[in-house]
């Protein structure tokens, strides 16, 4: 039987005190839910990173999730993807990966996959790869060290390999970036999450969440290596990048 998704509930109360977000056990418990409301277009961004994979993967090579969360990437690049081709997930949330082990357990996926914990500031352990994924990931990673890593991603690719990043961004133009964040709090409102709740995850995620631009995100991928880079995907302040090793 597959397991059920929990209402996120995680910034419902008040807190005394505020803190800094954590992928813990709460988050990973409801990480479906959260996602699903916290995100436009989740699903589609979601469809679309696992089209482009099914395009690119290629034969004797290893497909990544990098930030697997829950699973929900390899779920559906389990439909676009051949079969021999291995998937690696990795996550820094122990939690995490104990909930997409349990997930992808219950849907018996006919596939070799490989779930790790690992830190992408001290390792990232990407070889032989025709796809690496990374969606909602390298925003919560510290400036200083994106570029490392993502030079780390490059390196660990064959040849016409794709890298897929989705990413929530900042405007190019400042004057748009106010009126942006208004109409994804809206978003969230729409799909039932309170004045508080929105002011506390906000909070929480203030020090955590560095939005780069569109732009930085291009640039940086251009530094690391990739030749080819065109978004693909844009709804006001997110949008996914796919980036090509020649």
């Amino acid at each position: 039987m597959l397991n059920t998704i929990n209402l996120d509930e995680v910034f419902k109360e008040k807190f005394d005190t505020s803190s800094d977000f954590e992928f813990n056990t709460k988050v990973a418990g409801v990480f479906d839910d959260m996602v699903s409301r916290s995100v436009p277009f989740y699903d589609e961004m979601q469809r679309m990173t696992s089209e482009l994979a099914g395009n690119y993967a290629l034969p004797h090579t290893n497909v990544y999730d990098l930030g697997c969360s829950t699973g929900t990437t390899m779920l559906l690049m389990d439909k676009t993807v051949e079969e021999e081709i291995n998937f690696i997930g990795i996550d820094d949330s122990e939690e995490m990966i104990i909930k997409c082990k349990e997930k992808l357990n219950n849907f018996k996926l006919n596939r070799n996959i490989e779930l790790l914990v690992a830190d992408f500031t001290k390792t990232v352990p990407v070889e032989n790869a025709s796809v690496v994924a990374m969606v909602l990931v390298l925003q919560f990673i510290r400036p200083i060290n994106r570029l490392s890593i993502v030079k780390k991603i490059h390196d660990g690719m064959v040849k016409n390999g794709v890298f897929i990043l989705v990413e929530k961004i900042l405007t190019e133009e400042k004057s748009f970036n106010r009126e942006y964040i208004d109409y994804y709090y809206d978003f969230k409102r729409r799909n039932s999450y309170s004045e508080l709740e929105i002011s506390q995850k906000r909070e929480a995620l203030e020090n955590v969440l560095i939005p780069y631009k569109t732009s930085e995100n291009i640039n940086m991928l251009h530094e690391a290596g990739f030749n080819d880079v065109e978004v693909f995907f844009r709804w006001y302040n997110f949008t996914g990048i796919i980036a090509k090793k020649s």
